[in-house]
C-alpha cells in the first residue's frame, strides 16, 4: 500500500486531488477488505487478494495500457493514538484498453466481483496522476453501487 508520506506528497503536488493509484499502491499490504466495494464484502465479493490477482492478469494483457484504482472521497488521513494513518477507500477500477465495456465485463467477470458493471467514461478532473491514454483506447471503470 502506498506510504503515507508519498501520498501526502502527491496530494501537495496536485492541489489536493486524489491520485489514481497503481494496483500495487492500493493492494500491496492492504488488509482492509472493506477498502473497496464495502457493501459487497461479506456478501459474495472476492477477497482483495483475489481481486488483485485477477487485475494483475488483466494489466498484462497486450491490449491493456494500464489498470489503476480511483479513490473514493472517503479516503482520509486520520489520527489514531497520536499517529497519522492513511485510510484508503477505492471507488472504482480504471482499465485503459482498446476493448469495449462488454468485452472487459466478460474477462473480469463482473458477477464474480459483485460489481454493477463497467462504464466508459473520461478521466475525472478531481483525479491526478492519470497515465497517458493511447489513441483509440477507452477509459473503462469497473464500478460498484
Amino acid at each position: 500500500m502506498i506510504e503515507l508520506n508519498v501520498f501526502k506528497q502527491m496530494l501537495g503536488e496536485n492541489g489536493g486531488r486524489f491520485p489514481l493509484l497503481t494496483l500495487d499502491e492500493f493492494f500491496s499490504g492492504n488488509s482492509e477488505e472493506d477498502s473497496i466495494a464495502p457493501n459487497q464484502w461479506g456478501y459474495g465479493r472476492p477477497s482483495l487478494a483475489e481481486i488483485w490477482e485477477m487485475l494483475r492478469k488483466v494489466e498484462l494483457m497486450p491490449n491493456v495500457a494500464w489498470v489503476h484504482v480511483a479513490l473514493h472521497d472517503d479516503t482520509e488521513i486520520k489520527e489514531v493514538n497520536g499517529r497519522e494513518i492513511l485510510n484508503l477507500t477505492g471507488d472504482s477500477i480504471v482499465v485503459c484498453t482498446d476493448m469495449k465495456s462488454d468485452e472487459l465485463e466478460e474477462i473480469v467477470d463482473c458477477e464474480w466481483l459483485c460489481s454493477d458493471g463497467i462504464i466508459q467514461s473520461k478521466p475525472a478532473l478531481y483525479h491526478s496522476r492519470i497515465p497517458p491514454i493511447p489513441r483509440n483506447y477507452n477509459y473503462l471503470e469497473i464500478v460498484w453501487d
